[in-house]
């Protein structure tokens, strides 16, 4: 019998890197499990949830009054989800991402109409009905992270700190973002599209629909169509709309020369 060969210097597996594997989940994932207390029995309550992000990372939710899981709010704030992107063969052998805190309310005024927008833009058939008086945007506010790499790649040391964006520094860009995304998508329509031809690194037969500009923070820029969001991160934090403007253009750049 013939012995197999072995391979001297076997590849090595790609380094994990459980923050930015982590970061990646929290604005690509489009829905997720969203764990509530029932406040009757006290036991668990799963259901799945449609997400968007803030601008620093946190969850954003949008829920009616006839949901169980937002009168489960209602009387206790304690929730959980559960971040994952499915993908071929074990699920368990891919990245998610486990998150706790509390569930509050929007109810500042600009602060409700960045959630909207942001929400909006990754989930525009709930334009529909986000607006009806019994919904409500939600934004969890992080106490705890659980990221698990796959087999072999838990990460239980993380804290919210490490995943969440920090945004004191940019209320300007905060500020701008939502005229910022309209000039971007309606004068410079084709800057999503090249972007996503570049960088994108899933292929298959759907195309899933046009790809446009979902949102920007100062950590990258949101891009996506009917079936995936794809996140571009800058090479360094911005601040400004004129930070932006110059990352935008230096990511076309890029983005030209690779195609």
């Amino acid at each position: 019998m013939t012995r197999p060969e072995i391979a001297e210097n076997p590849p090595e597996s790609p380094k994990f890197d459980a923050i930015a594997e982590a970061k990646l989940l929290l604005r690509t994932v489009r829905w997720a499990t969203l764990a509530t207390l029932a406040p009757d029995s006290g036991f668990p309550f799963a259901t799945l949830v449609n997400v968007a992000s803030a601008p620093d990372g946190s969850p954003l939710l949008l829920m009616s009054q006839l949901s169980a899981h937002r009168r489960h709010i209602s009387a206790d704030a304690r929730v959980s989800l559960l971040y994952y992107l499915p993908k071929k063969g074990d699920p368990l052998a891919h990245p998610r991402l486990t998150l706790l805190g509390r569930a509050l309310a929007v109810d500042d005024p600009a602060q409700r109409a960045n959630a909207r927008a942001r929400f909006l833009a990754r989930h525009p058939k709930s334009a529909l009905y986000a607006d009806f008086p019994d919904f409500a945007f939600f934004q969890v506010e992080l106490t705890g992270v659980h990221m698990n790499g796959g087999f072999g790649r838990a990460a239980p040391g993380l804290t919210a700190a490490q995943i969440l964006t920090p945004i004191a520094n940019a209320a300007e860009l905060v500020a701008a973002e939502a005229s910022a995304l309209q000039h971007v998508n309606q004068d410079h329509a084709d800057f999503a599209p090249l972007i996503a031809a570049a960088f994108r690194q899933e292929s298959g037969d759907r195309s899933g629909g046009p790809w446009r500009t979902l949102g920007f923070d100062p950590e990258g820029v949101d891009l996506g169509n009917d079936e995936m969001i794809l996140r571009l991160p800058f090479p360094r934090p911005i601040a400004t709309p004129a930070d932006l403007r110059e990352a935008l253009v230096a990511l076309a750049q890029a983005a030209r020369a690779r195609n």
